[in-house]
């Protein structure tokens, strides 16, 4: 019974220094994606200073992107994760005032951020849309940065991001990735792919497609926008949404999106689903959404 005992006690031991080692090595591995920098040189972009460009870029920031819904109604930094035992992140101060970045950033230093998820020290950014802010035409990433360089000063001093042992294990094992949303951005993103110019604004599913592809529509609903997995843990999955192009009118649809009530009364959950935020669209713009959904949904049949 000895012996048993004691080489019980040697199998527990070797499998703890096995776990410790196992640990040891996510921890350096998820510091290592944490901590990798890009050395990415991106040439200079025009900012427009005109009114319209600058009513442009706050639309496309506040109700396409969301860049408010992250950063705060005067985009003075909010929390984003708080758990001390795993990480807390925060999304910047954007403004110039005190704690704000908008001081220090350059205007190329916003576009790097912005479309390539890299900041200022050159370290990817966590939890930044920016696989999505990539397909932003040059235009518009100029208008949502003089956006910001328009945007009045908030006083908000924003903590450093910090990232727990446990948090970097997690983040080792992929387990804060998702398909449609991954951590770090710059790591999927090809860096090298020049902008594309998009169509001209209207009703139409060119359109539609580009508002989309600029949002974050991908995020819950996946890749294909035929559903995704839970953005959270007690999260409902992403439902897919290609019903609502293929099924809906177009009264439906914008009628859904300025009341939160689909056709079939049932009411949007506001935790999961920001619609207030895209009541902020235009009727055009929502239209030309639902255009994009329907040339991509399988049509209803006839006894649907």
């Amino acid at each position: 019974m000895k012996k048993v005992l004691k080489w019980a006690g040697i199998g527990l031991a070797a499998l703890a220094a096995i776990l410790v080692v196992a640990a040891a090595v996510l921890y350096f591995q998820g510091g290592s994606r944490l901590n990798t920098t890009y050395d990415l040189q991106i040439p200079d972009v025009t900012i427009p200073t005109d009114s319209a460009a600058i009513t442009r870029g706050h639309y496309l920031a506040e109700a396409v992107m969301l860049c408010h819904g992250c950063h705060g109604a005067d985009l003075e930094g909010h929390v984003i994760f708080d758990d001390p035992s795993i990480a807390s992140i925060y999304a910047s101060n954007l403004t110039t005032g005190r704690g704000g970045i908008g001081a220090e950033y350059s205007d190329v230093d916003f576009a790097r951020a912005i479309r390539h998820g890299i900041n200022r020290s050159g370290r990817g950014l966590m939890i930044m849309h920016s696989d999505a802010f990539h397909n932003l035409g040059e235009y518009d990433l100029g208008a949502v940065i003089a956006h910001l360089r328009s945007t009045p000063p908030v006083d908000n001093e924003v903590p450093m991001i910090t990232t727990a042992p446990l948090g970097r294990i997690l983040v080792a094992l992929g387990l804060f990735d998702s398909e449609s949303m991954p951590l770090i951005p710059a790591e999927v993103i090809d860096h090298s792919t020049p902008f594309a110019e998009p169509p001209p604004p209207g009703p139409t599913p060119e359109y539609g497609e580009y508002l989309v592809s600029i949002g974050i529509c991908r995020m819950c609903h996946g890749a294909d926008l035929n559903g995704g997995p839970p953005i959270e843990e007690g999260a409902p999955p992403g439902p897919s949404i290609l019903p609502y192009g293929g099924h809906w009118t177009e009264e439906d649809f914008v009628r859904t999106i300025r009341t939160g009530v689909t056709p079939y009364d049932k009411t949007l959950d506001e935790e999961v689903m920001p619609w207030r935020s895209y009541t902020k669209m235009t009727d055009e713009d929502l239209a030309a959404i639902r255009a994009y959904l329907a040339s991509v949904a399988t049509p209803p049949s006839r006894t649907e």
